[in-house]
């Protein structure tokens, strides 16, 4: 497993977008929309792994969908990291072995063209507020999100790292080990997705690490 992607909430995709931007040379590009969630996306792409920048884009569905109002509750006080999702080649098993259902999910993209993955552990992700959620992707790898063009202002390279806090024993259960991959930087702390760790390649051309909190 590997990070996919990390959810950024926002109550304004596009001044969400902009700060991004502006604070880290982060630039994005428009993602869609999700049918029967009320909400939409803009996307950074990053190689392997990408941030979504994820708002409410129609009130009305968002406030029946559980992901519609977890976001608005979230965000309601702020912008702010809400999520994180791994890829897994092996989804059914993962399911299986928490005991998830699976569900299919979509998103059609500003040229029409349609989206579609596979999901587990969603609601218990933002029920727990810590643990991450699992996808499959069913698109050529050329159309993952991550591949998207953006007009970066720096070169990023990867997802590094995040940072949670919450149960560190049920955290390490849910991803399959008894200890936590390098790349999960975990404490009991209040429960949350803290910050996220990303490489951008510096002027000297080695790694320099930004954050994203």
């Amino acid at each position: 497993m590997y990070i996919d992607h990390v959810i950024f909430g926002t109550a304004d995709l596009d001044h969400a977008a902009d700060g991004l931007l502006t604070r880290f040379g982060l630039a994005s590009v428009p993602g869609g929309t999700h049918p029967g969630w009320g909400t939409g996306n803009r996307i950074v792409p990053l190689g392997r792994s990408y941030v979504e920048i994820l708002g409410v884009v129609d009130p009305e569905v968002a406030s029946r969908s559980s992901l519609g109002t977890y976001l608005q509750r979230q965000v309601a006080d702020g912008d702010k990291l809400i999520g994180w999702c791994l890829a897994t080649p092996d989804l059914d098993g993962t399911a299986a072995r928490l005991a998830l259902n699976v569900t299919d999910g979509s998103r059609e993209l500003p040229n029409g063209e349609i989206l579609r993955w596979r999901l587990a552990g969603l609601t218990e992700a933002m029920s727990s507020g810590y643990l991450p959620f699992f996808i499959t992707w069913d698109v050529p790898a050329q159309l993952h999100p991550a591949r998207m063009d953006a007009a970066h202002r720096v070169e990023p390279l990867e997802i590094a790292a995040v940072a949670v806090s919450g149960d560190i024993s049920k955290l390490s259960a849910w991803l399959g080990g008894s200890r936590l991959p390098d790349w999960v930087n975990a404490d009991d702390g209040p429960r949350g997705l803290q910050s996220v760790t990303i490489t951008i390649r510096s002027s000297s051309g080695g790694p320099q690490a930004i954050t994203l909190s």
